[in-house]
C-alpha cells in the first residue's frame, strides 16, 4: 500500500469507488442545510413514484453512509440478526452524502437509517418531518485531522485556515466550534477566496468521502469527520491526527439510529424486532472490533469501500499508539477510559439536551430561527423514543460491558467536556 496518491481523484477512487466530487449533491446539501428540505420534497414525489410506494411491506430497508457510524445496522444485516427476528432485510444501500440519505429517508426509500444526531433535531423542528431517534449508533468515532502541508499543532493554529465539516447540523461542528472558542478563534463561513483574519477559521460543508481528496489537494487545511475517513487521511492523504473528539467530549454520540415516527406508531411489533437486531449488532461490534472491521471492509463483505487496514485502524488504534499520546491527540484517556470508537445504543437524554443547547451557539449557514424557542427538555422527550431500545437492552444486558457505559447507573450519566 502506498503512503499517498499522486492525484486527489486517485484517492477518491481507492476509497469510494468513483473518481471525483459530486457537485450536484454538494449543491443539494447546501440547500438542505439552509432549511430547504420542505421545498425540495415538494417536487420529489413526482420524480420518485416507485420510491414513494416502497414502504407498503415490512421489509427492512437500510440506507447508510460509508462510515463506521453505521456499524450496528450493517452488523445486524451481516450476522443475520434481522432474519433471527423473522424479518426480511434487503442489502443495505450505500449513500455517499447526508443530503441524498435524507432524501431517501424522507421519500420512504429507507425505513432504517443513521443520521448525525443534530440532523433529526433540524428535520423535526425546522422542517416538521416526523423523524424519531430510536437509539445511538455508537459513541466517539470521530476526530480532527490536519494536513501534512500545515504546521498546525493545536486549535489556535486553525486561525486563518480552511476546515471542512460533514454537515452544519453535526456534532462535529459543535465540538469543533467549542474548541475554537476556547482557543480564541472565531468560526466564520466565507467564500474560500475571501481573506481571513488571523483569528478566523473558515468552515465549509463537504461530504465525508470528499474530505481526504480535498486535503490531499490542499484545498482545505483540516477536516473533522467520522471514521474511517480520519484513518484514511492518515494513511493516504498525508494527514496528521490533531485531536480525537471522544477525548474532548467523553463518550459523545455522533450518529443515531432513526425511523419514521408514523412507522413506529403503526408497527410496534415490527419496530421492536428491528431494534432487537440493531442492539445485538451494537453489542457484537463492541465485543469484536477487529473482526467487525475486517467484515465490513472492502476486503470482507464490502459494506464499506475502504480497505481492511484503514477500517481496522479506525476501529482499534488508539491509546496504545504512542504517537497519539505524544502529540496530544489523546489527553484525557486516564479519566475517560474510552476507545477510538465504542458501541452502546442507549440514547442518554443529557446528551440530547446538551446538543440542543449547543446548537444555538454554533455558527451555521442558513436560517436558525427554529432554535430560538426550542426547549431542550421538551426535545429530549419528544424527539427520542426510549421504549423499544430499552426493551432490547434489558433482554441483552451485555451492552453494559461496553467501556462507554457506567454499569452502576447505566441509563443516566453526566456530560463531560474537557480540552
Amino acid at each position: 500500500m502506498s503512503d499517498h496518491f499522486d492525484k486527489p481523484s486517485d484517492l477518491h477512487t481507492a476509497c469510494c469507488g468513483h473518481g471525483g466530487v459530486d457537485h450536484h449533491k454538494r449543491q443539494t446539501l447546501d440547500m438542505l442545510a439552509q432549511g430547504g428540505l420542505a421545498a425540495m420534497l415538494g417536487g420529489l414525489a413526482a420524480s420518485l413514484p416507485s420510491i414513494a410506494q416502497a414502504q407498503d411491506d415490512d421489509v427492512v430497508r437500510i440506507g447508510y453512509l460509508p462510515i463506521t457510524d453505521a456499524t450496528p445496522l450493517l452488523v445486524a444485516h451481516a450476522k443475520g440478526y434481522f432474519a433471527d427476528e423473522g424479518l426480511e432485510a434487503e442489502k443495505p444501500t450505500l449513500i455517499r452524502g447526508w443530503a441524498p440519505l435524507i432524501e431517501g429517508f424522507t421519500s420512504n426509500k429507507f425505513n432504517l437509517v443513521h443520521f448525525l444526531k443534530p440532523i433529526p433535531v433540524w428535520m423535526r423542528y425546522n422542517n416538521n418531518f416526523p423523524v424519531k431517534i430510536m437509539a445511538w449508533a455508537h459513541t466517539n468515532g470521530s476526530a480532527l485531522v490536519v494536513g501534512g502541508h500545515t504546521e498546525i499543532t493545536d486549535f489556535a493554529g486553525l486561525g486563518g485556515k480552511q476546515v471542512a465539516v460533514p454537515f452544519w447540523y453535526s456534532m462535529h461542528n459543535i465540538v469543533l466550534q467549542y474548541a475554537l472558542r476556547a482557543a480564541g478563534i472565531k468560526a466564520v463561513i466565507k467564500s474560500q477566496d475571501e481573506p481571513l483574519a488571523p483569528d478566523e477559521c473558515n468552515l465549509q460543508v463537504l461530504p465525508p468521502p470528499d474530505m481526504p481528496p480535498a486535503l490531499a489537494a490542499r484545498k482545505i487545511d483540516a477536516y473533522i469527520v467520522a471514521e474511517p475517513f480520519n484513518a484514511l487521511g492518515e494513511l493516504r492523504a498525508n494527514a496528521r491526527m490533531l485531536r480525537f473528539t471522544g477525548d474532548i467530549w467523553k463518550n459523545h454520540p455522533c450518529c443515531v439510529v432513526c425511523m419514521n415516527e408514523e412507522t413506529v406508531n403503526a408497527k410496534p411489533e415490527w419496530t421492536q424486532k428491528v431494534m432487537n437486531a440493531v442492539v445485538r449488532g451494537a453489542i457484537y461490534a463492541s465485543q469484536n472490533k477487529a473482526e467487525v472491521a475486517e467484515l465490513l471492509s472492502r476486503d470482507g463483505e464490502g459494506y464499506l469501500p475502504a480497505p481492511a487496514p484503514v477500517v481496522t485502524r479506525a476501529m482499534t488504534l488508539y491509546d496504545d499508539h504512542e504517537a497519539y499520546t505524544e502529540s496530544g491527540a489523546i489527553q484525557n484517556q486516564a479519566e475517560f477510559q474510552n476507545g477510538r470508537i465504542d458501541f452502546q445504543p442507549w440514547p442518554y437524554p443529557s446528551a440530547t439536551k446538551l446538543i440542543v443547547e449547543a446548537m444555538s451557539d454554533t455558527v451555521v449557514s442558513g436560517d436558525t430561527t427554529f432554535l430560538t424557542d426550542l426547549d431542550a427538555d421538551f426535545v429530549t422527550q419528544d424527539l427520542v423514543n426510549y421504549d423499544f431500545v430499552k426493551t432490547a437492552l434489558e433482554a441483552n444486558p451485555e451492552w453494559m460491558n461496553d467501556p462507554s457505559v457506567n454499569p452502576g447507573d447505566p441509563f443516566v450519566r453526566e456530560e463531560i467536556l474537557k480540552l
